[in-house]
């Protein structure tokens, strides 16, 4: 990602479903105007699912997913098929592609049914007219059985595509034009200092996206943001006219920070205001409760929406598992890392899944990860609700959004 980029968790996620050979690729291609994905007459040419970040008006940034044939066959067709499906759980946005000679079939329904499921907005889209039109019964019986939009298109004359941005604008949910990672918090003129250590695993020449993305809102509230590292923070602080209405910190600096700041100065870090922002800020704070309830034996699921370098005393693999040890007076656990889009379908073995920030990954798909958990039983916190549990100061830190939001409170 180049640093003016949107991030690929803040971009709207399409994705385009339907049979091999239904042009789904040159649908892509004609839309955005680009050879994102491959087109041949050979079925099954898409193996994997392909995505694509892009401007496409008037949606604005988007990721578009290509993906393969949902009739595609054989034990490696089974495994496509498993990938097709996981892009669902990311998607806000769904597009089944159908051609005339198959209109609703069985591979068809089965992606209707998790898309009704999953609650994704769906249009449907005739392809290849250029060739074949359906008729207007034809188009009538289908558009009462999907009860969604439907369009008539041809990726080859680009017949219908404005329509069909058009439509995708106004089907996308607008939830995430409400939700605010620290602004809905602040009133303009608000002094926030954001205390920003500078390691190894600092991004050389920048910071790292949540404390990028958390400045940015600090700026749109009006409000005047202070950037430090966790060394110079008295100094800070001790150079400020008056108390700053919020100190935000990396929350592997908690407990340096944490003494340092007076109490009566509210205190969160970017990993929290994450955890309201992308997940569950109640459900990911009560999951923190099971740290104390693990015993000899149990499994723990460290998860991450990225893949990154692996530093030395890298989080994820070292600081946490440390904590972990101390936190349980050094109780055997059993310790599994995944990262990026790897996650685990079954959960049930788990006993506690700690997971990132999730900057990288969609709102959808990190309620989804939590969805998921608590189908299984199984208690979930996010990096800095855990960290700030074990430091010993999580009531503290969640107090900035009980005091602002009763309907958002998290049961400390």
């Amino acid at each position: 990602m180049s640093l003016n980029e949107t991030p690929q968790g803040e971009r709207v996620h399409i994705a385009l479903f339907g049979r091999r050979n239904v042009g789904k690729s040159s649908l892509i291609n004609t839309l955005t105007g680009q050879e994102v994905s491959i087109v041949s007459a050979v079925k099954g040419t898409t193996t994997d699912p392909v995505r694509k970040a892009m401007e496409l008006l008037p949606l604005g940034p988007v990721m578009i997913f290509d993906t393969p044939g949902l009739d595609d066959e054989g034990a490696l067709g089974n495994l496509r098929m498993q990938r097709t499906r996981e892009v669902l759980n990311k998607t806000d946005v769904a597009l089944l592609v159908l051609e005339a000679e198959h209109n609703l079939g069985a591979c068809e329904q089965e992606i209707l049914e998790l898309v009704r499921a999953k609650k994704i907005p769906l249009v449907v889209v005739y392809n290849k007219i250029d060739l074949y039109m359906p008729s207007a019964e034809t188009m009538r019986q289908v558009a009462a059985a999907v009860k969604a939009p439907l369009l008539a298109v041809s990726s080859a004359t680009g017949q219908g595509m404005e329509d069909l941005k058009l439509t995708m604008a106004k089907i996308v949910p607008d939830d995430n034009d409400s939700l605010r990672i620290v602004s809905d918090l602040l009133q303009p003129l608000d002094v926030v200092v954001l205390v920003t250590p500078i390691d190894s695993a600092a991004p050389k020449g920048r910071l790292i996206l949540p404390q990028q993305q958390t400045a940015r809102d600090i700026l749109e509230a009006g409000a005047l943001a202070f950037v430090t590292r966790e060394t110079e923070l008295l100094a800070t602080l001790g150079a400020l006219k008056r108390p700053p209405r919020l100190v935000i910190t990396d929350s592997q600096a908690f407990a340096k920070v944490s003494a340092e700041t007076p109490r009566d100065v509210p205190l969160t870090s970017f990993s929290i205001l994450f955890a309201r922002y992308k997940g569950d800020i109640g459900v990911l704070a009560q999951g923190a409760r099971a740290v104390d309830r693990l015993k000899d034996g149990d499994r723990v699921l460290i998860a991450e929406g990225c893949t990154h370098h692996r530093q030395c005393d890298d989080i994820g693999t070292v600081k946490i598992p440390r904590w972990l040890r101390e936190r349980t007076s050094g109780k055997e656990l059993s310790l599994e890392n995944t990262s990026g889009m790897k996650y685990p379908r079954d959960l049930s073995k788990y006993s506690l899944i700690i997971h990132c920030g999730a900057c990288m990954l969609n709102r959808r798909e990190m309620h989804y990860r939590i969805a998921q958990a608590q189908a299984a039983g199984v208690p979930i916190v996010n990096y800095g609700i855990f960290i700030a549990h074990v430091t010993g100061i999580l009531e503290r830190c969640l107090e900035p959004f009980a005091a602002s939001d009763p309907a958002r409170r998290a049961d400390s």
